[in-house]
């Protein structure tokens, strides 16, 4: 028989370390060292065997020599400097690297130069780990110098996200003039510039021009990133004038098609482009109007980011206190529509003068500018609007609080600019609520004509092909001052003011079904909504009942329509109904 024989294999974790460590102790006694690498006069005795298989470069250089290089003397390298070459032959013989801004370009050079990759890759690191305001811009420049691609990238999204504190600090200080063009270029060209102003990324770009002189086809390159309609056109008139960079021909064409836009007035929010568009994509919620008590609305705007769970006020506000009020966005412009505008009567503070409003506002967040736009044909407040391809809706409402509701609905077609009748719902109705789900326009609820009980009702018109509207599956609750909220291809219905229950429920328009769904602990109404894009409905404030009393909330619900599942979100400011929300890129804060 033929004996088996077995055996294994067994890693030792500390041999590697120890053959390095000796190697260590050799170079640090001058023990067995068969070469000498000599920069600007330093000389550093080595072991040939370790250089050539750590560095790519010596393998090159000595794998066909024996003897030849001791013989002839130490090995001159020119092109490094002491201080890199021994922070590169210290992490050959240790595999550590010592590193800091005033040394990593050295270091760097040695390694690039030498071909020692791991310590590149420890040098891109080192960038990675170590961005802050004060060196982002030089360690963008040593990334692209080098080759580091990884550290650019992460270099280059660390200035774009903090180009509005960098812009706000002493340029000398953080080599913001000193800043390479392709990095430059990167920030310019970004999507997402949080909190940053179109006409201070001009005056950086123009600045940066005069401190680094470009040829004009890449000066051109680097300017057709700045998004001049989003400049007043005073500036940018001004800086035609006196900056030679503007006007080359490109540029010059840009600049007047920004200037063209400044003029188009109503047609603006149908001519957004790249050009027009503000650089934030944090989808950040705009809450308008409410205030901390009902029929007592304030003027306030702030804005919500979902991310950071921040508030923020907005320097602008509102043009007058309303209530029962519609808001829209259309083209990266917000609308305000009808309500009720609430004035103090005469200089008594405990009473007010309510007047059904037919006024319409646009608030334009590249400028901070309100416009009023053409006024809706009909006063109404209570009444539902939404956009369409464009066009606004005004649905139903009141024209006058205790008078029969409105049956009308009415379009504002921007092109056109005038507000037109569209196709009169089958019953008058206030109190609704309204969403969208691609052409189709919903509305469920409220209190039909005369009646005194809300309504299970729901409607649906298709607006490119309807002639009138149609009903669908009612809803299993009645429902008034309700909010709805089209996610994906469902819709969710959400409480309102008379109800008894705090069950939410979902409409599937391809079943034409509603579901019941988990409820909210507790009731609430005159409550802001909005839906996010990865499927979360949050609500803001809002008032609800206790011990027989309204109490005005303070907090944030969301409602995570994939599991179904309520939470509470955050804390606002203070207490707030009666607000309503929009999806809306701003500038404007208190804080800037």
């Amino acid at each position: 028989m033929t004996a088996v024989m077995s055996y294994f294999l067994v890693l030792s974790k500390c041999h590697g370390d120890s053959v390095l460590s000796q190697y260590q102790c050799l170079r640090n006694d001058r023990r067995m060292c068969d070469i000498v690498l000599e920069s600007c006069g330093v000389e550093f005795p080595a072991h040939r065997t370790l250089l050539a298989c750590a560095s790519d470069y010596f393998w090159a250089l000595l794998k066909e020599h024996t003897c030849e290089f001791g013989a002839l003397g130490p090995l001159s390298l020119p092109a490094l400097t002491p201080t890199g070459l021994e922070r590169v032959l210290d992490f050959i013989y240790t595999s550590w690297i010592c590193l800091s801004p005033s040394t990593l370009e050295e270091t760097l050079e040695a390694a690039c130069y030498l071909q020692v990759t791991h310590a590149v890759e420890l040098c891109g690191r080192y960038i990675t780990d170590n961005l802050t305001l004060e060196n982002c811009c030089f360690f963008a420049n040593v990334a692209s110098r080098y080759g580091l691609s990884e550290a650019l990238k992460e270099a280059n999204a660390y200035i774009a996200r903090r180009m509005c504190e960098l812009m706000g600090k002493e340029r000398d200080c953080i080599g913001l003039m000193e800043l390479n063009v392709g990095s430059l270029q990167e920030a310019l060209g970004t999507e997402d510039l949080p909190g940053v102003r179109e006409s201070g990324l001009l005056r950086l770009a123009l600045d940066w021009l005069d401190h680094n002189k470009l040829p004009a086809l890449h000066s051109n390159l680097l300017l057709s990133h700045v998004r001049f309609a989003l400049v007043s056109p005073q500036e940018l008139r001004q800086l035609s004038v006196t900056c030679v960079t503007l006007r080359t021909p490109f540029i010059h064409s840009l600049v007047q098609k920004a200037l063209q836009y400044h003029t188009e007035g109503p047609l603006q929010p149908l001519l957004q482009n790249e050009q027009t568009r503000i650089r934030d994509t944090s989808g950040q919620v705009l809450l308008v109007g409410g205030g901390t008590e009902a029929d007592r609305p304030q003027r306030l705007m702030q804005s919500f980011d979902p991310d950071s769970r921040k508030f923020r006020p907005l320097a602008a506000q509102l043009p007058s206190r309303l209530q029962h009020h519609c808001v829209c966005v259309v083209g990266g412009f917000l609308f305000v529509l009808g309500g009720e505008e609430v004035e103090a009567d005469g200089e008594s503070e405990k009473t007010a003068v309510m007047t059904v409003s037919e006024r319409v506002w646009r608030y334009d967040p590249r400028f901070q500018r309100w416009e009023e736009a053409e006024p809706m044909i009909q006063r109404r407040a209570k009444f539902s609007c939404c956009v369409v391809e464009g066009v606004i809706y005004a649905i139903g409402g009141r024209a006058e609080p205790g008078e029969p509701p409105l049956s009308t609905v009415e379009k504002y077609n921007l092109r056109a600019g005038c507000w037109r009748k569209s196709i009169t719902l089958p019953h008058a109705v206030h109190g609704h609520a309204c969403t969208t789900l691609r052409n189709t326009v919903y509305i469920s609820g409220g209190i039909h004509g005369q009646a005194v009980e809300s309504s299970k009702d729901v409607l649906h018109l298709d607006t490119f092909e309807s002639k009138a509207w149609e009903k669908c599956a009612a809803m299993s609750i009645a429902r008034f001052g309700h909010q709805m909220a089209a996610v994906g291809e469902q819709i969710y219905s959400f409480l309102g003011m008379y109800e008894q229950f705090c069950d939410i429920e979902r409409y599937d328009p391809s079943l034409d079904q509603w579901t019941r769904l988990r409820p909210l602990i507790n009731d609430r109404f005159c409550y802001g909504l909005t839906a996010t894009a990865d499927g979360r409905v949050l609500l803001f404030g809002g008032r609800k009942w206790h011990d027989g009393q309204e109490v005005v909330m303070a907090n944030v619900m969301e409602y995570d329509t994939v599991g179904d599942t309520w939470r509470e979100l955050c804390r606002m400011p203070g207490p707030l109904c009666g607000t309503q929300c929009v999806q809306l890129p701003i500038l404007d804060t208190a804080e800037t």
